[in-house]
């Protein structure tokens, strides 16, 4: 199997082109508006794109997805119900926790991972290579107040079903360079307090003019931070970029 990478360098975001050499056959995760690269790939290995799987419906995920859909000859889209909801019926094929799809020889497996977006889902291909997108990075995870999130608790049970894998399993998140499992188990800071390795901190900060208890400042994937706060005025548990808390230093 063979995994190529774009990276919009805007959004940071990653696409990926999946591929059988051997079956010459192969899928698209995602969109960044720079797909080009992966196509002329697969026009070059001769791999035919089968299916294009989708994680989330963020538009930092889907761009330049029609265009590089219409120039493969309109491969069925994949994804979970609620992002086919969100993407006006453009999703021609549905998958919920734990279905598989084979895709002329590849095995997908969907992992429903919401948290982030309430439609997540990660895909596991031929057991060996999860795409997470915005749920799990390298050293860090998903923000819980984006557009169409379901919340701390999905998140983080999300990450911790993730983290069930194989540790050799090689992650490919939604934004950067990959990781693995095993790597996730030992070094990420927000997976180490919550498998009871690491503490949390009691930092009082703002955020969006709210009081909150910071219990986790760690580096995030675009070189600031990202925080796990509780906000005093409801109890609620987030996970917040850093930008966004404001700290009494």
């Amino acid at each position: 199997m063979i995994v190529e990478r774009t990276e919009n360098p805007m959004w940071l975001s990653n696409a990926y082109l999946v591929a059988d050499r051997e079956r010459g056959t192969g899928v698209l995760i995602d969109g960044n508006d720079d797909l080009n690269p992966l196509l002329e790939k697969a026009e070059r290995e001769g791999i035919e794109i089968s299916h294009i799987l989708v994680t989330h419906p963020h538009g930092d995920h889907i761009a330049g997805l029609p265009e590089a859909r219409a120039k493969l000859g309109n491969p069925p889209l994949v994804a979970h119900a609620d992002t086919a909801a969100e993407l006006d019926d453009e999703v021609e094929i549905t998958l919920a926790d734990g279905e598989k799809l084979d895709a002329n020889g590849i095995e997908i497996e969907a992992i429903y991972t919401p948290g982030h977006a309430a439609g997540h889902l990660a895909y596991l291909v031929d057991g060996s290579d999860v795409f997470t997108a915005d749920v799990l990075f390298k050293g860090t995870v998903g923000g819980t107040m984006a557009p169409g999130a379901s919340g701390f608790d999905d998140l983080q049970a999300s990450v911790l079903r993730l983290l069930e894998l194989p540790p050799e399993t090689r992650v490919h998140p939604g934004h950067k360079e990959p990781t693995t499992i095993g790597d996730e188990l030992a070094e990420n800071p927000f997976v180490r307090i919550w498998r009871g390795i690491d503490s949390t901190g009691e930092e009082e900060v703002t955020v969006w003019d709210r009081p909150a208890t910071m219990k986790l400042w760690a580096p995030d994937y675009d070189g600031g931070n990202k925080a796990w706060i509780v906000f005093g005025d409801s109890g609620e548990e987030a996970i917040v970029g850093g930008s966004q808390v404001v700290r009494d230093l």
